[in-house]
């Protein structure tokens, strides 16, 4: 099972990622992609995509309100407060 995770919303301003950005987590511990990822973002993550892998967002309280099959996270950036920018990511199942 594979993860897609993609930029869905950025608020401030990230350095490092714009909304459409995506990549993947190839067998749940396989990061594939083509474009810089954060390390922050990349921890936001790391406690979610196995249990994602073998579950459903709604387990997880992570299951947005129109498609309860992606779950959502977001980068510990407090932008508010450092001037930077916290992305919201979206995470569907790729089988």
């Amino acid at each position: 099972m594979d993860l897609l995770v993609t930029v869905k919303e950025v608020k401030g301003h990230c350095p490092v990622h714009k909304v459409g950005d995506s990549f993947t987590l190839k067998a749940c511990y396989q990061l594939v992609s083509e474009i810089p990822v954060c390390m922050h973002g990349l921890a936001s993550l790391m406690p979610w995509y196995n249990a994602l892998r073998v579950s459903e967002p709604a387990d997880w309280g992570l299951d947005g309100k129109e498609d309860k099959t992606k779950a959502y996270v977001q980068c510990p950036d407090v932008c508010q407060y450092t001037g930077g920018g916290t992305v919201v990511y979206e995470i569907s199942k790729v089988r």
